[in-house]
């Protein structure tokens, strides 16, 4: 297998077989929570605009995300697994937008198979993955740290990498301390910065158990984040 590790959402990724994008801090550990929460699909979309759009077509989806980390007037949700961890999601569609996990998607959509994840998916991706790959022996995997130039998303970009190579030298405990060092989890850490939740790191540093992978179906229009049942 070929497997190469991208930073940032700047441009476009050369084309794979499949592409893994990480944000673990937020943007896909709010999706795994909310698929354990109970929701049906998550819509991905660039703006603010397009995620109103999509609501005054159909006022039952919710939106959901940030911009600049904060809350978006109107939003029906944040993009806080905390806040979501508490609610009920049963059946709904999401809206999600968000600065950097999203963005890197969207600019990703030129793989066979896409994935996202935060730590809290990622040893169950990344072992999905490598049994996709047991059938793809030249296959090629771009794993896109969303996060640009910051360590939280690059430490679990190695994780995944090397699970896929069949090495366990890297422990989740390690992830979650370099997460917790990173640039963006500081200001969850800062009391003079009290709109970001410290307990949103209790949901980003640890990997929550779960039988599915958030696969993304790029076909749709807009695309959407799906819970794939892993074998």
């Amino acid at each position: 297998m070929n497997i190469r590790i991208f930073q940032g959402t700047a441009a476009p990724y050369p084309p794979a077989d499949i592409n893994i994008v990480i944000d673990v801090i937020r943007a896909f550990t709010v999706s795994h929570i909310a698929f354990l929460r109970g929701a049906a699909e998550i819509l991905l979309v660039n703006t603010v605009d397009e995620a109103h759009a999509l609501k005054s077509a159909n006022p039952a989806l919710l939106l959901a995300g940030e911009v600049g980390g904060l809350p978006i007037a109107g939003f029906d949700l944040d993009n806080s697994p905390y806040t979501f961890s508490s609610q009920n999601l049963s059946g709904q569609t999401l809206v999600q937008k968000t600065s950097n996990g999203v963005k890197a998607t969207l600019l990703a959509l030129n793989a066979s198979h896409i994935f996202v994840t935060g730590l809290s998916n990622a040893r169950k991706t990344a072992l999905h993955v490598k049994q996709l790959l047991s059938t793809m022996p030249e296959g090629t995997v771009n794993i896109i740290a969303s996060h640009a130039d910051d360590d939280d998303d690059f430490a679990c970009a190695e994780y995944i990498e090397a699970i896929l190579q069949g090495h366990f030298h890297i422990t989740p405990g390690s992830i979650s301390i370099r997460i917790l060092n990173s640039r963006p989890a500081r200001k969850f850490q800062d009391e003079g910065q009290p709109e970001f939740d410290p307990r949103d790191l209790d949901f980003c540093i640890r990997e929550i158990d779960c039988d599915f992978v958030m696969e993304v179906d790029q076909t749709s229009l807009p695309p959407r984040i799906l819970r794939k049942t892993d074998a």
